[in-house]
């Protein structure tokens, strides 16, 4: 009998009112990882430390959405559109890409995630879409996350290429930033109309590395495209056979 992988899941800040705030995880990335024989488990950040320590526990990597990311960490003074940061919750994700990339751990990089993995390996974001990118499309949607409402291309030789079967898909779009300056161990495999980077992928691949800006996770239960990307993430971990 082999026991199911464990995922760790970033989580990010969330404040209901003064005496309800935390780590939050959105329900989708844990019932994907489920769905997908994964056992989800939400990742908290304290500080880097407790960050390695806590993703040595897990078998695969979910880096998850949220809020920005700071701008002093890849040498830029904050954009006026510049939304809230939690400057720990960047510095311990951080400290879990090196970790991971450095023990083969799989990494499926989502929206910030996407973000956070590219800074890790230093890349730069553009911190506000609408007003530093010539003629953009939408983004960031106006209505609900399970639709798709753009196009991305992806590169035919790619690891996502093999996962979604297609050149072109609809994905759906809830960010402002994105990938700029695309860090030198990152490969960009998917771009939508406007030439923003919607995807990457590592340039050693020892293990699965991928990173998408959309949100797969609330595509994959009517999309068997964006379920794969959690299907695939899951299998390329090394069941170990459970202890008796």
């Amino acid at each position: 009998m082999n026991k199911k992988p464990v995922i760790g899941i970033t989580g990010a800040y969330v404040k209901h009112n003064e005496y309800m705030e935390g780590v939050y995880v959105h329900h989708d990335y844990h019932k994907c990882v489920a769905a997908n024989g994964g056992i989800p488990v939400i990742l908290p950040y304290i500080n880097p430390k407790m960050a390695i320590e806590t993703l040595a526990l897990c078998d695969g990597l979910i880096l998850s959405g949220g809020e920005d990311v700071d701008p002093k960490l890849f040498g830029q003074d904050p954009h006026p559109h510049l939304g809230p940061t939690t400057p720990e919750r960047d510095v311990a994700e951080i400290a879990m890409v090196k970790y991971a990339l450095e023990n083969n751990i799989p990494i499926l990089a989502i929206c910030r995630g996407v973000q956070i993995l590219n800074v890790a390996l230093g890349g730069t974001l553009i911190q506000d879409i609408p007003s530093q990118v010539k003629e953009p499309i939408q983004h960031n949607q106006k209505i609900d996350r399970s639709r798709d409402t753009h196009w991305v291309t992806i590169a035919t030789d790619s690891k996502l290429f093999e996962m979604v079967g297609s050149e072109r898909v609809r994905v759906n779009s809830l960010h402002h930033q994105a990938i700029d300056k695309v860090a030198n161990d990152l490969r960009v495999v998917a771009q939508s109309s406007d030439g923003i980077v919607e995807a990457v992928e590592y340039i050693h691949p020892t293990t699965f590395t991928v990173g998408v800006q959309w949100h797969p996770e609330s595509m994959a239960s009517t999309n068997h495209e964006m379920n794969n990307l959690f299907k695939d993430f899951i299998n390329s971990i090394v069941k170990v056979p459970a202890s008796v």
